[in-house]
C-alpha cells in the first residue's frame, strides 16, 4: 500500500500543488502592482496641491518684483549672480 500511496503524493504535488502554488503567487504579483482607486485620488490631491502651491509662488514672487524690482539680488545674492552668468553666456 506505501508502494502506491508515497508516488500517488508526488504526483498529485508535482502536477496540481506546484502549478496551483505558482498561478497563485503570479496573481498576487499582478494585483499588487496596481494602483488602487484611493491611490489614484491620493495622487491627483497631492498633485492638485502643488499646482495650487507653485501658483501661489508665482503670484508672490510678482508682487515682490512689482513692489521691490531688487529683492532677488538682496535676497539670494548667489542666485542672482548665477542668473547673471547664465544669462550672459546666451
Amino acid at each position: 500500500m506505501e508502494e502506491v500511496l508515497i508516488p500517488t503524493i508526488a504526483i498529485v504535488t508535482l502536477f496540481i500543488g506546484l502549478p496551483w502554488l505558482v498561478f497563485h503567487y503570479i496573481t498576487r504579483w499582478k494585483t499588487a502592482a496596481r494602483l488602487t482607486g484611493s491611490d489614484e485620488k491620493l495622487l491627483d490631491e497631492l498633485y492638485d496641491a502643488a499646482r495650487r502651491l507653485d501658483d501661489r509662488l508665482c503670484s508672490i514672487e510678482r508682487i515682490m518684483t512689482a513692489e521691490n524690482p531688487d529683492w532677488r539680488q538682496q535676497c539670494l545674492p548667489d542666485a542672482t549672480s548665477r542668473q547673471r552668468l547664465l544669462s550672459d553666456t546666451e
